[in-house]
């Protein structure tokens, strides 16, 4: 059972002494981003508070770990360098068994000649990245940071107020316990990883930049009659961009040389208001991928439920207020073709906590405003090269222009066949060059 607040914020001020700093970070948003970097700080040994505004679900350890969303979860690729962050916290071993590799990426659009893949043995690699399904790895999330002592977790908690001091930031929620009640924390820094429509960004009065593709994403689980061999097929066609994935089966481990797994994610992007078509009639969703494909990825049998979701790139005009900095969807929602928002997102996080701690071993101050613009600055590059390439890709091959076809056709061609264009976008797509 979740502790009340005031158990929680009396935990909050005991643990400080078991922390490497009695400095504090408050993090807003107990989503993936949210947790993820809250077990970060805790790898440096910076305790943290993390306010989420829904009900986390009561998990045990011991749950059964089959697969329990077979055909109805959505799923994230996690790119090789969020694996290795993974890693580094010593949370991959658990993560590991819902996780399924991708050894080749095949690129192709219907009804032209140019194509392209991509081989780990040939970028020498072990994989390119890891597919998993969000509720699993919610699930390990929450479980690793609720028995994180320094991480505490209060959720039913709405933000409703955020006053910067000198020294410090404090954040005033609604708590939605046996009674509804104002509460008040303080700490060094605000972290705020609370979405694409984030609160903490509205009440900062910081604006966004927002571009409206149009487009709507339908998100699903699909099964066929031919193995995935653990290759991801992005396939462009005049439908809309269309990613598949390769997923573990219910009591297979998705890194088994040996599996011959069938489950594969979609991720199938259509011009707004078409959506319903592809959400209410598996057969018509079915017969556009086999159309789209066709025998690529073998027959499409069978197709669980799916979610749509409208897409629209939204970009913080600042992600640096004093004390306060704005992360994860919260600071850059992207288009998902390529499968970068959620990677970007980790690195943030990473880069993040590295300069926090680097503060610790200094006796520094971690909300340090000038070291917070340090790392808004040092995340540009990246940040800014990714969403630069997703525009690319998503205006690339949905524009109708012949002439912009034939170019980018002939550029899937080069890509292909041309030396040392491979290894560096293929570093690049998995998070090893950013």
């Amino acid at each position: 059972m979740m502790q009340t607040t005031e158990e929680n914020l009396s935990k909050s001020n005991n643990i400080k002494h078991a922390a490497m700093t009695e400095q504090q970070v408050l993090i807003a948003g107990g989503g993936h981003v949210g947790l993820s970097f809250a077990l970060l700080l805790a790898h440096h040994g910076i305790a943290s508070t993390l306010l989420e505004k829904n009900s986390y679900p009561t998990i045990s350890p011991n749950d059964d770990r089959t697969r329990s969303h077979y055909l109805d979860s959505r799923n994230t690729a996690l790119s090789r360098r969020t694996v290795q962050i993974y890693q580094e916290i010593g949370l991959w071993d658990e993560l590991q068994s819902h996780a399924c590799r991708i050894d080749a990426v095949q690129i192709s659009e219907q009804g032209s000649f140019g194509r392209a893949q991509l081989n780990k043995a040939d970028e020498q690699v072990e994989s390119f990245g890891q597919v998993m399904e969000n509720a699993w790895l919610g699930r390990k999330l929450l479980l690793a940071a609720q028995q994180e002592p320094l991480i505490t977790l209060i959720d039913n908690a709405d933000v409703i107020a955020v006053n910067q001091q000198s020294d410090s930031v404090t954040l005033s929620f609604s708590y939605y316990g046996a009674e509804e009640h104002e509460q008040q924390l303080q700490a060094s820094v605000l972290v705020a990883c609370d979405g694409r429509d984030s609160t903490v960004r509205q009440l900062l009065d910081i604006g966004t930049t927002n571009y409206d593709y149009k487009q709507t994403a339908i998100v699903g689980v699909v099964e066929t009659d031919k193995p995935h061999e653990h290759i991801a097929i992005e396939r462009f066609s005049p439908a809309g961009p269309l990613a598949v994935l390769p997923l573990t089966d219910p009591k297979g481990d998705g890194n088994d040389d040996y599996q011959t797994g069938f489950r594969r994610s979609v991720v199938w992007v259509c011009p707004t208001g078409e959506e319903t078509q592809y959400l209410e009639d598996d057969a018509h969703f079915l017969a556009t991928l086999q159309q789209a494909f066709g025998a690529r990825a073998g027959t499409f049998q069978t197709a669980g439920r799916r979610g749509a979701y409208p897409l629209t790139r939204v970009l913080a005009d600042k992600q640096v207020d004093g004390r306060c900095v704005i992360m994860g969807n919260a600071a850059h929602t992207l288009h998902p073709v390529a499968g970068q928002g959620f990677n970007l997102c980790m690195r943030d996080a990473h880069v993040l906590a590295q300069m926090m701690s680097a503060q610790v071993l200094k006796g520094a101050d971690i909300g340090d405003p000038t070291l917070l613009k340090r790392y808004e600055k040092a995340r540009q590059k990246d940040q800014k090269r990714v969403i630069r390439f997703c525009d690319a890709v998503v205006h690339g091959f949905t524009h109708p222009n012949p002439a912009v076809k034939l170019a980018r056709n002939v550029a899937l061609v080069a890509f292909d066949k041309l030396p040392n264009i491979k290894p560096f976008i293929a570093n690049y797509a998995m998070g090893l060059k950013s």
